[in-house]
């Protein structure tokens, strides 16, 4: 046990570093101004044009790193920073949001399973670490472990759906990133310097997610230890 809580504390130290990297390289490539002079909304509406999309709005959302792709109402949204600049980190972010746009357009596989996922995933999420804590809690003041147990494996279950979608998560985000990188240079929308720019930002944007993958299944198998040693 002693093992698994040294290692969900390598990856939480792991994804504060990754965090903390990217955030550095954002603000260093937003130094990088591009050559053409476009914007992050710019960038992305040509982006969507050249792939013949023309029912996705380009729109700006509050905040900081919130820039996503909305499938229900086919908007690519844009953080302010990226909406407005003119630089090679809002090149590569808006470029990757729209290479989700073109998933969806191409009815991408992984993001079609990553979808499907979303609504159970919403529930699911807000109830299994609930339920396995209330399980054990059950079957050890009761003494009726079978209740207990099956109220465990059942959140347990839950927390699965949530570490698959973490996962499915993964080959969506890699390639949106493929798809804008190649897109930005085979279009030549940016310099080599840019380029290598964008490349790097994105490079540290996947990884977020790679690390908040492997957190949700080390706490999947660390709830699934502790579920175990209710029974014994």
């Amino acid at each position: 046990m002693i093992g698994f809580y040294a290692l969900i504390g390598i990856i939480s130290l792991f994804s504060w570093m990754v965090s903390n990297t990217l955030k550095r390289k954002f603000k260093k490539y937003s130094q990088v101004h591009l050559r053409n002079g476009m914007s992050g909304a710019e960038i992305a509406e040509k982006m969507l044009a050249d792939h013949g999309i023309n029912d996705v709005k380009v729109i700006s959302t509050p905040g900081m790193l919130t820039d996503h792709y909305n499938p229900q109402n086919k908007t690519v949204n844009l953080s302010e920073g990226v909406y407005n600049q003119r630089n090679a980190a809002a090149a590569a972010v808006a470029a990757h949001e729209v290479g989700h746009a073109v998933q969806h357009a191409q009815a991408y596989q992984w993001l079609q399973m990553r979808s499907k996922l979303v609504p159970v995933v919403s529930i699911s999420s807000r109830f299994s670490q609930w339920m396995i804590i209330g399980g054990i809690a059950i079957g050890l003041g009761s003494g009726n472990n079978s209740i207990g147990f099956m109220i465990a494996i059942g959140g347990l279950i839950f927390m699965a759906l949530g570490t698959l979608f973490s996962f499915i998560t993964l080959p969506v985000e890699y390639d949106a990133s493929n798809r804008a990188l190649a897109w930005l240079e085979n279009k030549h929308m940016v310099t080599r310097e840019e380029l290598a720019g964008s490349k790097d930002a994105l490079k540290w944007a996947a990884r977020t997610y790679l690390v908040a993958a492997l957190g949700s299944l080390a706490m999947l198998l660390y709830w699934a230890m502790r579920i175990l040693a209710s029974r014994d």
